[in-house]
């Protein structure tokens, strides 16, 4: 059986404040094997061809979509389709929300996986629409440790090369060093 779709959708990105913590959140998205990264808000392209040069060097995995409507987005996702003709599950990321470790347990596995990542100013409908409201903490926080604690705690860190087919260059795990294999050679 094939596992479903995971999905982060980063919330009210501000060029010229946000692009670094948005790439962070990109960068954990595909590490910890998200399928999909929607970004609403203003549109980044520069940012987008940032995380598309990561894939190309270390394994594609992530697809990239800019979002006008994030909330209509989100209640198609929910009400009518996740990618598969059926509603999936939205889990928002938020201070606010029911602590991570309590929540996973509760969320379906079966249906596709939106996770909703805020920015200055998160709507209300978002708390409604999302089945789930979670929290990393009760504290103020980072978007991105929120992000990496949720997907860990989902799944696990998607470190095996299988996931990142068509990588350039490849990372061992080493205590003592650096060992990268360069297959941009390989035939």
């Amino acid at each position: 059986m094939e596992t479903p779709q995971i999905a982060v959708l980063r919330l009210g990105h501000r060029l010229g404040r946000d692009p670094r913590i948005t790439t962070h959140l990109g960068l954990v998205a595909r590490t910890f094997g998200a399928d999909k990264f929607f970004l609403a808000g203003d549109e980044d392209q520069k940012m987008f061809d940032g995380l598309t040069q990561v894939d190309e060097r270390f394994g594609k995995v992530l697809d990239l979509e800019y979002v006008k409507s994030p909330m209509r987005l989100l209640r198609r996702w929910v009400e009518e389709d996740a990618g598969d003709g059926r509603p999936g599950v939205a889990a928002h990321l938020t201070m606010y929300g029911e602590e991570f470790r309590k929540a996973i347990p509760k969320m379906r596995r079966d249906r596709p996986l939106l996770i909703v990542v805020g920015g200055a100013k998160v709507p209300g409908d978002v708390y409604k629409l999302c089945q789930y409201n979670v929290s990393v903490g009760s504290q103020p926080h980072s978007e991105v440790a929120a992000l990496a604690l949720f997907l860990d705690s989902w799944g696990g860190s998607i470190a095996e090369s299988e996931h990142f087919k068509g990588a350039q260059l490849e990372v061992i795990p080493n205590s003592d060093g650096k060992t990268v294999i360069d297959h941009s050679n390989d035939e």
